[in-house]
């Protein structure tokens, strides 16, 4: 089924991205729509999963994400932490008719607290796979959710979700801040301030009213901030990030629009980091899982 090639899919909330991959895991042709799982009527999957086969060949598909949450085409049960990459190819959710399979989420119990994780796990595997990270390392993966994961002999043993990315976009759409959070965020002098703020400890809620008041008062200007305020959020969830973490470089991976500025938090918080693309690292996931399956 998975020797004459593939379709990889990372199938979002609100996005879609799919690869058609030779044999050797190379890329042949790509595209990317907003057709996310949200998007999608409900009974409508079989019609989506054809137009991905139309767009890139008649290739089985392996595919991860939020397709395999419970608002997606079939719920692909959450595998407990220690896991790893042999852990999901054997449990893959199979979609037989179809052709298809769906690469199951992580959970993790501990700490008195729950946590899980869709579609980041095949990237943290594949880092792994591809060299881009140590066996052993603790990896920052910034996005709507950004997840702080501990990899201990090229297995997923904790990590811990900070929503620093969704109440960044709440703040900008939907709060009082939101005239002034459209601008572009860049990693200079005002985002490194509020990184220095996000870090100190002090009630990010209260920080966030701050915004405002320094606007209104003259002391921010409103084109900077977009930059603070992201950095203000990006700082706690650093200080979060770090709470426990031993010494060492920090791996930064996902989108390099979003690595850069996690980057220069850990600067700020006089840590050494490598960033990752993640595109990259999710590619050399799905192929090592597919690869299993041979």
């Amino acid at each position: 089924m998975w020797t004459e090639g593939i379709i990889a899919v990372d199938w979002g909330t609100t996005n879609r991205r799919a690869w058609r991959l030779d044999a050797s895991g190379s890329v042949e042709d790509e595209f990317e729509d907003g057709c996310g799982i949200t998007g999608v009527a409900q009974g409508g999957f079989p019609t989506a999963v054809a137009q991905v086969r139309e767009r890139l060949g008649d290739l089985p598909l392996l595919m991860a994400g939020m397709i395999g949450s419970n608002r997606g085409w079939v719920e692909a049960p959450y595998v407990p932490c220690p896991a790893g990459p042999e852990t999901l190819a054997a449990s893959l959710c199979r979609i037989e008719e179809e052709r298809a399979a769906i690469v199951p989420g992580l959970s993790y119990r501990g700490e008195g607290r729950g946590d899980v994780m869709r579609g980041e796990e095949v990237q943290l595997f594949g880092a792994v796979a591809a060299g881009l990270t140590p066996p052993d390392a603790l990896v920052c993966h910034p996005g709507t959710h950004n997840k702080w994961a501990r990899v201990e002999g090229g297995r997923v043993s904790s990590f811990r979700t900070v929503m620093t990315g969704e109440l960044f976009s709440l703040l900008k759409d939907r709060s009082i801040l939101s005239d002034w959070l459209g601008g572009q965020v860049e990693p200079g002098n005002a985002f490194r301030t509020g990184v220095r703020r996000g870090l100190a400890g002090d009630a990010v809620t209260a920080e966030l009213f701050g915004v405002r008041a320094s606007v209104l008062l003259g002391d921010l200007p409103k084109e900077y901030a977009a930059s603070f305020t992201s950095g203000l959020l990006i700082g706690a969830d650093v200080r979060t990030g770090l709470r426990e973490a031993e010494d060492g470089t920090i791996h930064v991976m996902g989108r390099p629009d979003l690595t850069v500025l996690y980057a220069a938090a850990l600067q700020e918080a006089g840590r050494e980091s490598q960033q990752i693309d993640g595109e990259q690292a999710f590619l050399a996931g799905v192929a090592d899982i597919a690869r299993r399956l041979t």
